[in-house]
């Protein structure tokens, strides 16, 4: 069994530029996979806490790095006009030599929306806006063209050139497990689903749910790369346990986060564990959320002590 890809997730609230890159380099010297930015106009329910735009940030990280890949965990379909964006993901894709990653979901914070003007709609309004969007963008990576006419949006004969290093396209992460509309668009379009830390205590039965959705429409499951975001509390050592899962509590004890239901508390040979048991479920990435927000030393022992040993 191939080792899982491990990222690490730094939503960009609180932190200066420097502060991002100088994790994201850190990460990059590690051999760590991966980092993912969360996309939100300001830190949700804190409106007065800064907070770098997320497509402007991801591009400069891959603009100052050479291996990691830079993704978002999600991007807001809201925000940015299918074609718009299939050109920004074609161009940035080009720039990094093909090491972006496509994270995209339907939006989740309704305030942001209302600040902007912007239309929010039912759940089953911007799941149709998601569909459309993630057709557009496959017909945007393999044809570098749109031609498209939906409810929601209309392209006519739009060239976009030049197409994506990555061939056939960047790969496109949908997060979320919503049995009605998010699932149905993961097993249509996505190369890659996300489990949301909100559902960690339904794997199994989320699981069930999009191999059914994929045998109904003829899809091999097998061909999704399943995806995991977690919150991590690593330690050194025993003793220094209680005050980081004290840490994590309090940062991440909301019951969203998942912290009891991922089960990754604890010291880098019981995190190995917990990583084994999520690779025998079937994940090929895992995300992970770390308890003091990519401090050295925890990267550090993410890498040589959990990394190194799967």
């Amino acid at each position: 069994m191939n080792k899982p890809e491990i990222g690490v997730y730094l939503p960009q609230m609180g932190f200066t530029y420097e502060q991002v890159l100088h994790r994201t380099l850190r990460c990059e010297q590690l051999g760590i996979d991966s980092i993912w930015l969360y996309d939100h106009l300001y830190a949700p329910g804190m409106p007065d806490y800064p907070s770098l735009e997320a497509w402007t940030l991801a591009t400069a990280l891959l603009s100052r790095t050479e291996r990691i890949r830079v993704g978002h965990m999600v991007l807001c379909n809201q925000f940015r006009h299918p074609a718009v964006l299939a050109k920004m993901v074609t161009t940035l894709d080009q720039i990094s030599a093909g090491r972006l990653a496509l994270g995209i979901g339907s939006g989740s914070i309704e305030d942001e929306h209302s600040r902007l003007g912007l239309p929010w709609g039912t759940f089953a309004e911007r799941s149709e806006r998601l569909g459309e969007t993630l057709q557009i963008l496959h017909q945007a990576f393999a044809d570098e063209v749109i031609d498209f006419s939906g409810e929601h949006f209309v392209v006519k004969d739009m060239p976009i050139k030049p197409g994506p290093a990555q061939q056939p396209g960047p790969p496109i992460v949908v997060g979320g497990v919503g049995e009605k509309y998010t699932l149905p668009l993961v097993a249509r379009y996505a190369d890659v689903w996300n489990v949301p830390t909100y559902a960690l205590g339904e794997l199994e039965h989320k699981i069930s749910a999009l191999r059914a959705l994929c045998d109904a429409i003829g899809r091999d499951p097998s061909t999704i790369v399943m995806s995991i975001e977690a919150v991590m509390a690593l330690a050194a050592d025993d003793t220094s346990l209680p005050g980081v899962r004290e840490l994590a509590e309090k940062r991440f004890g909301i019951p969203a986060f998942g912290l009891k239901e991922g089960g990754l508390v604890g010291t880098p040979p019981a995190i190995v564990d917990r990583l084994h048991d999520l690779q025998e479920l079937g994940f090929g990435q895992i995300v992970l959320f770390t308890h003091d927000r990519g401090s050295d030393e925890t990267l550090d022992l993410l890498a040589t002590e959990v990394i190194a040993k799967l």
